[in-house]
């Protein structure tokens, strides 16, 4: 019997798992990310863009065996953190703690929607998030946990793949806190870097890119010494903090020219629109087992079999995206209009939704919380200095906005008109309707 499985990734070249893994791979929770893209509809922007859940998953997991390896290795270990962490010099529990995180790592996901990220916040239950649903399918699967050899804790396991944040209910160990900020950390989590890599290769374009090979190997596990504690969290030794600030900088591109591009998101509405109109009261199931069997797969489906039909829920949406006939930007934000109005976008939007209806008019923003890039870096002499007084590169990182105003593509040259035309007077006047 074959002990070691070989799994073929455009990313990481080969992908290794025991056959005890195996066995969650082979799983319905987890066959079923198969059947959700990464990245929504991306596709109909950048045609490459069709990947999946399945395989980036696979690469998370890939990514924390190899982070944990390096920050880990006795030489590598802060004399610190070393007496701060029982399990960093007891050969069972590193072993046992690496078999979690490699589990965590790849189940990290399994609660996702259709679509992933691209309408959960108004489709999921009240008080529930993704990582609500991989909870509970994570405990669904304990079975195969304490099968394995030795068998692993179920809770061990969702609290390194979901974190503090999202499992509040439970108290974490800094050890558990570190275990998960390899996952799904601000600065170096894996999942950030396998996204990067992978949605930048299946798009075509470059700006995903970064050496992660150097910055995996110059991880560390630090005490914040510089800021009068001794908190442990992910830092890096000096001589990575230019892979560091590219793994930033490759986030920063990768928002603005793919992730936030204006046709990518007016299909992420129009997705939204078609889900709520189409699901039995406008939102997912909580049911688990329900949940398990929505796949993209049923979405595109019903979108075609809506367009067909007029009476249909969601008949609009679904021939918008089907065809091809998606919402056009009217208006987005010029730095000179913020002379005339603070919120130059919600007044155009109001005004034009006044003028061609409201169902012919779309407002998207995004404008992201979060603070700054700040961890400890090593140097030579074993000093620990902030991030922030290491690289000027990371304090001018810009943060990503966007506003933009769509219209109904039939309406849109009437549209460009009317706001030529109005707009000194709409953004002056504000709630003027200006027909």
């Amino acid at each position: 019997m074959k002990l070691t499985h070989e799994i073929r990734d455009p990313i990481h070249v080969f992908i290794k798992l025991s056959s005890e893994e195996r066995k969650v791979l082979d799983s319905p929770p987890f066959q079923r990310l198969r059947y959700i893209h990464q990245l929504a509809l991306t596709y109909l922007v950048y045609p490459g863009a069709t990947h999946n859940r399945f395989e980036h998953s696979l690469g998370v997991m890939e990514l924390a065996s190899r982070v944990y390896d390096v920050v880990t290795e006795p030489e590598n270990v802060h004399p610190v953190v070393k007496d701060k962490f029982p399990e960093l010099n007891d050969t069972a529990k590193r072993d046992y703690w690496k078999k979690v995180i490699r589990m965590a790592a790849l189940c990290h996901d399994l609660g996702h929607i259709p679509f992933s990220h691209a309408a959960e916040a108004e489709l999921l239950p009240k008080n529930w998030s993704h990582e609500t649903f991989t909870v509970k399918i994570i405990e669904s699967l304990e079975e195969i946990w304490l099968d394995m050899t030795p068998p692993l804790r179920t809770e061990d396991i969702i609290k390194v793949a979901v974190g503090p944040k999202e499992y509040s209910s439970k108290t974490f160990s800094e050890w558990e806190i570190i275990l998960s900020e390899i996952i799904t950390g601000d600065s170096f989590g894996v999942d950030r870097i396998d996204y990067l890599l992978r949605d930048s290769y299946h798009a075509g374009v470059a700006y995903g890119k970064f050496d992660h090979f150097r910055l995996i190997d110059t991880l560390r596990i630090l005490p914040k010494i510089y800021d009068q504690t001794d908190e442990p969290t992910l830092g890096i030794e000096i001589g990575g903090i230019h892979t560091a600030e590219s793994l930033l900088l490759a986030r920063y591109y990768m928002f603005t020219q793919v992730y936030m591009h204006k046709v990518r998101r007016i299909y992420d509405i129009h997705l939204k629109e078609f889900m709520k109109a189409w699901l039995e009261g406008g939102k997912i199931t909580d049911n688990i087992d329900e949940h398990l069997k929505l796949t993209d797969n049923q979405v595109l489906v019903a979108m075609q079999e809506a367009m067909d039909n007029k009476e249909a829920p969601g008949y609009s949406e679904a021939k918008r995206i089907m065809n091809r006939e998606h919402f056009k930007v009217l208006y987005s934000r010029h730095p000179s209009d913020l002379e005339l109005n603070p919120e130059p976008e919600k007044i155009i939007f109001r005004a034009a939704s006044r003028k061609f209806g409201e169902e012919n008019v779309q407002h998207d923003d995004y404008y992201p919380s979060g603070g700054t890039y700040d961890f400890p870096v090593i140097y030579d002499d074993n000093n620990i200095e902030s991030s922030l007084n290491v690289s000027d590169a990371l304090n001018n990182i810009p943060v990503v906005k966007i506003d933009f105003v769509f219209i109904a593509p039939e309406l849109k040259e009437e549209a460009v008109s009317w706001l030529e035309e109005n707009k000194e007077k709409i953004l002056k006047e504000g709630e003027e309707d200006n027909d």
